[in-house]
């Protein structure tokens, strides 16, 4: 990675992790004499903590570590883990269970959680008193504090808790082991202000912080010059970007900034936010030929009411007024979106508005929720009436209405040729490969191979459904 000086921690704080990643590397060559160890890394949750992990893994690389996708067979099994729903704790809990039949056969291994769930303090205690056999457990202000953390835990033989909120710090300069060649994740910002009422990120991730946009832009160059064709920049808010700092470029400019970068590349974001989604975005993303056309923009709930009891900071209204100018300046604009059902309070009525809503934007695709309480939150403790089984049936009721526009949608685009970025072969491996529209929509098609990575011209020739197939073709 360029050289880009620290924000908000010391360089001698990086200096003292670097040191000590040495002093690991020299446990683990006299411990592992014949070969270097290896490790497991596995994400869950959203692409903030990818990004998270492959900063983990960089360091883990430095420390001497190879991986494996095989953690009965690895010397430390690291969980970088997610606290957003209830379903992904539950996860977490049965599969860090099942290691420990792993780690009585390997008694040397070595088991790490980190991440969100681990930020939480019921979530840290139960781990102490129920699951033994883990070793260490950081949360999410101390991924840079790796090194220091995997000593202690080396040389000390004692498990090892560190999960101190902090104001929360930006760390520039840590090794970035990327697990994929041509797809890029980015960070711009870290922590989110919103206080949503059911979420826990600002409890876990702290206040928001965006990174210098020089160091944005010397990643991003990075991330070109080895062959990135798709960059997404990340953060919990990408539109809050830059606000209170004190280098004047906002998220507008700073995609317009990366924008003018040389080389063949596509830039995604997200996540991004209604109440802080402008007129001058969408003017940016319009004019920036590199933006892919596709906006993923939760609306959670299409009923104002209910999006007040969730603090969201815009109404139904607002929201469709955005949506409007947004197609208004990209006719071609593929819209995504999140969905929450059954929000404590929220009636059928208030529901059909959300059914409503999803029938006069026709989203491309939903990422489709029902409410998961979450320890901490307002949401938690406000009175939720209605049954699990009643919000199961709306949450039919919502994918059955998202998928008829689905299928409408896939229909219309046969005939009609996109420019696609390779991804791979398909999971039947029937010489067939899977790529991705700018839109966000994926074709499988026949091919070799030797394309993935690359963009190709692919005119879609059947709709089954949502399932699109194609094949390559010259561009118009």
């Amino acid at each position: 990675m360029a050289d880009v000086s620290l924000t908000g921690v010391s360089p001698g704080e990086l200096a003292k992790q670097r040191e000590y990643t040495q002093r690991v590397r020299a446990i683990l060559e006299a411990q592992f004499p014949e070969g270097a160890p290896r490790a497991f890394v596995h994400t869950y949750g959203c692409q903030g903590n990818v990004a998270d992990s492959e900063r983990l893994k960089g360091q883990l690389s430095a420390m001497g570590y190879t991986f494996t996708d095989e953690k009965e067979q690895a010397d430390l099994v690291l969980f970088n883990t997610c606290a957003v729903r209830e379903h992904a704790q539950d996860r977490v809990f049965g599969n860090v269970g099942a290691l420990k039949p792993v780690k009585e056969r390997r008694r040397h291994m070595k088991i790490v959680l980190c991440g969100c769930m681990m930020q939480q303090p019921h979530v840290a205690e139960r781990i102490r008193r129920s699951y033994p056999f883990v070793d260490l457990v950081f949360g999410t202000f101390a991924v840079h504090r790796l090194p220091e953390l995997l000593y202690q835990t080396l040389r000390g033989g004692k498990r090892v808790f560190e999960t101190t909120e902090t104001a929360g710090e930006i760390v520039e300069g840590l090794p970035v082991y990327r697990d994929g060649d041509f797809k890029a994740w980015l960070p711009i910002m870290y922590g989110c202000n919103n206080f949503c009422t059911y979420c826990v990120v600002p409890y876990v991730r702290g206040r928001e912080r965006s990174r210098r946009p020089e160091a944005v832009i010397a990643e991003a160059e990075e991330l070109i010059e080895s062959g990135a064709k798709e960059i997404t920049l990340l953060g919990q808010n990408v539109n809050s970007y830059g606000r209170n700092c004190d280098f004047g470029v906002d998220f507008p400019e700073l995609l317009r900034r990366i924008n003018a970068l040389e080389g063949d590349f596509k830039i995604r974001f997200m996540t991004s936010h209604p109440k802080d989604c402008t007129k001058e975005l969408l003017d940016a993303m319009a004019a920036c030929e590199k933006a892919a056309r596709h906006l993923h923009l939760p609306f959670q709930s299409g009923s104002s009411r209910v999006l007040r009891a969730m603090n969201r900071g815009y109404t139904r209204e607002e929201y469709l007024e955005l949506i409007a100018y947004a197609k208004k300046v990209m006719p071609d604009l593929s819209l995504t979106s999140d969905v929450i059902v059954g929000f404590p309070g929220e009636t059928y009525e208030e529901f059909k508005e959300t059914l409503s809503l999803i029938e006069e934007v026709k989203f491309t695709s939903l990422f489709t929720f029902i409410f998961s309480p979450r320890e901490g939150t307002k949401a938690m403790r406000m009175d939720d009436p209605v049954s699990a089984a009643e919000k199961s049936k709306w949450f039919a009721e919502l994918l059955k209405t998202q998928e008829s526009i689905a299928a409408e949608r896939c229909a219309s685009m046969v005939g009609q040729a996109y420019e696609v970025l390779v991804e791979g072969v398909t999971k039947e491996n029937d010489g067939r490969l899977t790529g991705r529209t700018a839109g966000n929509v994926n074709i499988d098609f026949p091919g070799d191979p030797a394309l993935i990575g690359n963009y190709v011209n692919v005119r879609v020739t059947e709709a089954k459904n949502w399932i699109l197939s194609g094949e390559i073709s010259r561009k118009p």
